[in-house]
């Protein structure tokens, strides 16, 4: 059985994709809805200083997270990796994490997705939420020198789950899940760890 966190995220990354669900995670857009006809220049959507390669962990999404960031926040299992062809990978390959038998988890997804259809990158998750598929979107704190945002159908961070999406390319996000923590405080300093960590892992791939 896949992970919570992994449906969860991959939710919202499949709305962009073309799917419907009412589950919260991670984001992608439905046929005949594009990215918001203004959202490739919206002066809003910050753009990407230097395009990260993601190339070498479409196969092993899993690898794209160092095993000492996550051992430092109590996930010891091996991850469950998700590729494309397979369910909800469909919004790119991905990784999700657990504590066993503490309901807290960590996913990752490289939205490859979203970018082979022509709505990857901020740009895309912007577009989204100007068309209403993800009413809650705020500015995040950059990651290691790069834009990212906090992107839901609802802020859910209150409640222990964070959702972070950094923009490695103009047309390539990544999406960070944290769900099962105390509050926003927790859940966000684990997401954001976590981000952190993928784009060193990228700068130095």
């Amino acid at each position: 059985m896949r992970l919570p966190a992994l449906v969860a995220a991959a939710a919202v990354l499949l709305l962009l994709a073309g799917c419907s669900s009412e589950k919260t995670g991670t984001a992608s857009a439905a046929p005949g809805t594009s990215a918001s006809p203004g959202a490739s220049v919206d002066p809003d959507v910050p753009k990407v200083p230097a395009p990260l390669d993601v190339s070498k962990y479409t196969s092993k999404p899993c690898d794209i997270v160092p095993a000492s960031v996550l051992s430092s926040l109590r996930f010891t299992d091996a991850g469950d990796p998700q590729l494309r062809d397979d369910g909800y990978g469909a919004a790119g390959p991905g990784c999700a994490w657990k504590i066993s038998g503490e309901g807290v988890s960590m996913q990752v997804i490289i939205a490859t997705g979203n970018r082979d259809r022509g709505l990857g990158g901020l740009t895309g998750l912007y577009g989204a939420h100007e068309n209403g598929q993800f009413p809650f979107l705020e500015k995040a704190p950059d990651v290691e020198g790069y834009p990212a945002i906090y992107l839901d159908k609802k802020d859910r961070r209150p409640g222990g789950n964070c959702h972070l999406d950094i923009g490695v390319a103009d047309d390539l996000a990544i999406a960070v899940y944290a769900g099962g923590y105390e509050g926003q405080q927790d859940s966000c300093a684990a997401a954001q760890k976590v981000a952190a960590a993928v784009v060193t892992t990228l700068k130095g791939a």
